[in-house]
């Protein structure tokens, strides 16, 4: 705008100000020269400066105005002049405006102020950016004055003539927006809405009768044509301007509509006025489309007539509302029936009966987009509280009911969102949505989602995405609900996804952020649960409400719940729970264990380490005649994770399957996989699986026997150095087994292994630990008898290890001595001394 890009020129331009005499009585707008002594844009730059104090100064600094802007409309110089200064020029007539007192009508300022902003805006010299509040101020004191009932009364005439000059004002500016009509009507009606609910009858009145001859005149310009998803049509990968849309629509028609059931008479009757016109507006609209479609034109002619008619002689604001409502597409409905929503908060305006009937049709027949259900159940959340009416009550239960059968993925997570703690309001939705069969196992089924859904995101600051927090808030919600009978007949239907969801949102409890715990324990938190002790008095409740009370009783005899509510005994918490789990009947065991499976399927599983705990325990009791394939699927996946702690468990329960009848032979397939992880797994993954390639190993025939010791006696000796004890010992022995397992022509090649386990074994006959050393000499003493090498035989049989170093290297090869001598070096950085000594004396042995 030109006066946006002028305001620096203000700062060269003088004001001329006269100094007030000593003593005078009057207040700072003495120091303002009249328009009669200097020209009117030296006048409004001083009022602009110091603002006019009295009565005679506020009328001549708005008649100043009003004079430049009639000649700007012919002379371009005054337009240029006004230019500079009209920000300051719309703050200070709103500050008039504000200053004057709403009970005054003896003076003229307001209609004065009126008129004075319309000629800026026929002028072009109202800011955009003060107008808003511009018109707000004027509002705020012209329909908060007085009412009279006197016709002959001298101030009801002022105030009828201030209140046509506030309709002329709302009319010069939609009428001068040329193009940004609609915006212009958008924005002024937003301002208007908010006196409509005035508990001041008189304010509420005009604020319908402003918005009811806006409408009038608006139909009576050229209109803009709309975009056509202002009439709900769908237009893939349009784009319209804020200028195509008119969003307040359905805020309007709500408001208006329940307005009709106004306690006061006059604003009953402006509503009809102003519902007669906007169905007018919303017709007019409509044939935009209707011009396009040459399809029947005479048939929805005679529909347009006949609805307005309808409109004309209908009585009954209930058939009003219901014809409206087939104009209205689902953008409408839904602040229609936000606005329907929010007047229930205050009966004492307008008709309950009106507002719950039109809350009931919107819910029976509208299907909102996720982000509208939310807003519904937002408004609900928010007003319930101030709403007394039984009536009124019945029908946000019958609403919460219908949305939740049709949406109950955004009714739950939209409800979890408003209250993570689930509040005293909350429970009251909650049992709505829950007092049908159909909703409840909708319900429950979507809670359940939400448990188990935290694992696929991470924390989020924004408050619809919100994974973690949602799943603690479903954790705290479900205990409250779990009273109802309705709610507890299908919870025992899905008692196993339900049990084990909570049970693993125990488990993710405990790893919780400071930050997410703040947002889930954010309302009244002195004396409430914290997240954790939350999820375990809902796995508590659950298994009561089942009738599992003595299971609940047998983990709290063993320590499991406070176990649980631990991060460092968490996962003995959860063992505790598993093994009083697998002790039930099999008819609900099965169920668990498959449910487990389903799990531990699925990818990106946060949960997998505790899950895999509760499973592992459970297989000692499990019938896997059905599962046995799906279980050796996961232990094959399984073993290659990530996660050290599950390896373990795969291997743990590798290893009990091993050694049962049923189910040995099906874990050979496991044996590549496991012999691979051996070289990259810790000390206590390797102390695992080294006895399960013990066991397995004795599974196989003698031909694939043979080569799987082959290739396992290659890998075993990089364990012989492993820091842990237990796994020298386990690698040791298992090497010693496997010389007996190699027949034909693996034999031969067996021979160069044994050879390069030599030095090794040779140098653990000195191991710090008992147990090793002795595996080693047992180990040693096969590998000779394997390679036939008596003399070293009878040196290891009479324990005269001093000499072992000195015939392996008299009898072998130089180029083997070499060998041995590359395989020692690296011993001489083991932590343990008497292997570096060792391997220190034996590199010092004499060579040929």
């Amino acid at each position: 705008m030109v006066w946006q890009a002028s305001r620096a020129q203000w700062g060269t331009d003088e004001v001329c100000e006269v100094q007030v005499p000593s003593g005078s009585g009057e207040g700072p707008s003495a120091n303002i020269v009249s328009p009669q002594e200097e020209d009117p844009l030296s006048f409004i730059r001083a009022c602009c400066t110091r603002r006019p104090q009295a009565e005679a100064h506020k009328l001549s600094f708005l008649a100043s105005i009003r004079a430049v802007c009639e000649a700007a409309l012919e002379d371009r110089s005054a337009y240029y002049g006004l230019c500079v200064c009209p920000l300051e020029v719309a703050q200070c007539i709103e500050e008039l405006l504000q200053e004057e007192p709403a009970e005054r009508l003896d003076t003229e300022l307001q209609q004065q102020a009126l008129s004075t902003i319309a000629a800026m805006s026929c002028a072009r010299l109202l800011p955009e950016e003060r107008k808003s509040g511009l018109l707000r101020a004027c509002l705020g004191s012209v329909l908060h004055l007085p009412r009279h009932e006197d016709a002959k009364d001298h101030n009801t005439a002022l105030c009828t003539e201030t209140m046509e000059a506030l309709h002329h004002l709302l009319q010069v500016l939609v009428g001068s927006a040329g193009a940004s009509v609609l915006l212009e009507l958008q924005n002024i009606v937003e301002l208007l809405l908010p006196f409509t609910t005035c508990q001041l009858a008189a304010v509420e009145e005009r604020a319908v009768a402003c918005i009811a001859r806006l409408l009038a005149f608006s139909n009576t310009c050229s209109l803009p044509e709309v975009c056509s998803c202002f009439t709900g049509a769908v237009m893939l990968r349009h784009r319209c301007t804020e200028n195509q849309r008119f969003p307040v629509l359905g805020k309007l028609a709500g408001h208006l509509i329940l307005c009709c059931t106004s306690t006061d008479e006059a604003t009953r009757d402006e509503a009809m006025k102003a519902v007669r016109q906007l169905f007018i507006f919303i017709a007019s609209q409509r044939m935009w489309l209707w011009q396009k479609d040459p399809k029947k034109p005479q048939l929805r002619e005679r529909e347009q007539t006949l609805l307005h008619q309808q409109v004309s002689q209908e009585n009954s604001v209930s058939k009003i509302f219901e014809m409206f409502l087939k104009y209205l597409q689902y953008p409408e409905r839904v602040n229609v029936f936000l606005t329907a929503i929010e007047s229930m908060t205050a009966p004492s305006l307008h008709s309950t009966e009106l507002a719950a009937h039109m809350v009931d049709v919107l819910a029976a027949e509208a299907r909102f987009p996720p982000g509208q259900v939310r807003k519904i159940v937002k408004m609900i959340y928010s007003s319930l509280p101030s709403i007394k009416a039984e009536l009124v009550l019945e029908s946000l239960g019958r609403a919460l009911l219908v949305l939740a059968n049709k949406h109950p993925r955004e009714m739950v997570s939209s409800l979890l969102g408003c209250s993570p703690t689930c509040t005293s309001v909350a429970v009251t939705m909650w049992r709505a949505m829950l007092s049908e069969p159909p909703a409840v196992e909708k319900v429950l089924q979507e809670l359940l989602q939400v448990l188990t859904n935290h694992s696929l995101y991470h924390m989020s600051a924004s408050a619809g995405d919100r994974p973690r927090v949602l799943a603690l808030a479903a954790a705290r919600t479900i205990p409250e609900i779990f009273q109802l009978p309705l709610v507890l007949k299908e919870a025992e239907a899905i008692f196993p996804q339900l049990f084990l969801a909570l049970l693993l949102q125990a488990s993710f409890t405990a790893e919780l952020t400071l930050q997410e715990v703040e947002i889930f324990w954010v309302e009244h938190q002195q004396g409430q649960l914290t997240p954790i002790r939350s999820a375990v008095r809902a796995l508590k409740l659950l298994l009561c409400s089942v009738g599992l009370q003595r299971q609940m009783e047998a983990i709290q005899e063993r320590g499991g719940w406070d176990a649980l509510l631990s991060a460092v005994t968490h996962l003995q918490g959860v063992q505790v729970v598993a093994r009083v789990m697998r002790e039930l009947p099999g008819a609900l065991r099965s169920p668990i264990f498959h449910q487990l499976l389903e799990l531990l399927s699925t990818k990106f599983c946060s949960w997998e380490m505790v899950a895999m705990v509760f499973l592992v325990e459970m297989l000692e009791r499990v019938d896997l005649n059905e599962e046995l394939h799906r279980v050796v699927s996961l232990f094959n996946t399984c073993v290659q994770s990530q996660s050290v702690g599950v390896q373990q468990l795969v291997l743990r329960g590798i290893l009990q399957l091993s050694t049962r009848q049923d189910t040995a032979r099906k874990m050979l397939g496991l044996l590549p996989c496991i012999t691979e992880q051996l070289q990259d797994a810790d000390s206590s993954a390797r102390t695992v699986a080294l006895p399960v390639l013990s066991t397995l190993l004795r599974l196989l025939e003698r031909g694939k026997l043979s080569l799987v010791a082959l290739e396992l006696a290659g890998k075993l000796p990089a364990l012989f150095e492993d820091e842990s004890g237990t796994v020298r010992q386990l690698s040791i022995r298992l090497f010693f087994d496997t010389l007996s397992f190699v027949e034909g022509r693996e034999k031969k090649k067996m021979r160069k292994e044994v050879y390069r386990s030599l030095v090794p074994l040779y140098l653990h006959l000195h191991d710090e630990e008992e147990s090793v050393a002795e595996a080693s000499q047992k180990a040693f003493l096969g590998a000779a008898r394997f390679l036939r090498w008596r003399r070293l035989e009878h040196l290891v049989q009479t324990a005269q290890l001093w000499q072992i170093g000195e015939c392996m290297l008299a009898e072998r090869r130089k180029s083997a001595a070499w060998d041995y001598l590359g395989q020692s070096l690296l011993y001489l950085q083991s932590p343990q001394e008497p292997l570096r000594r060792e391997a220190a004396r034996f590199i010092g042995e004499p060579r040929d």
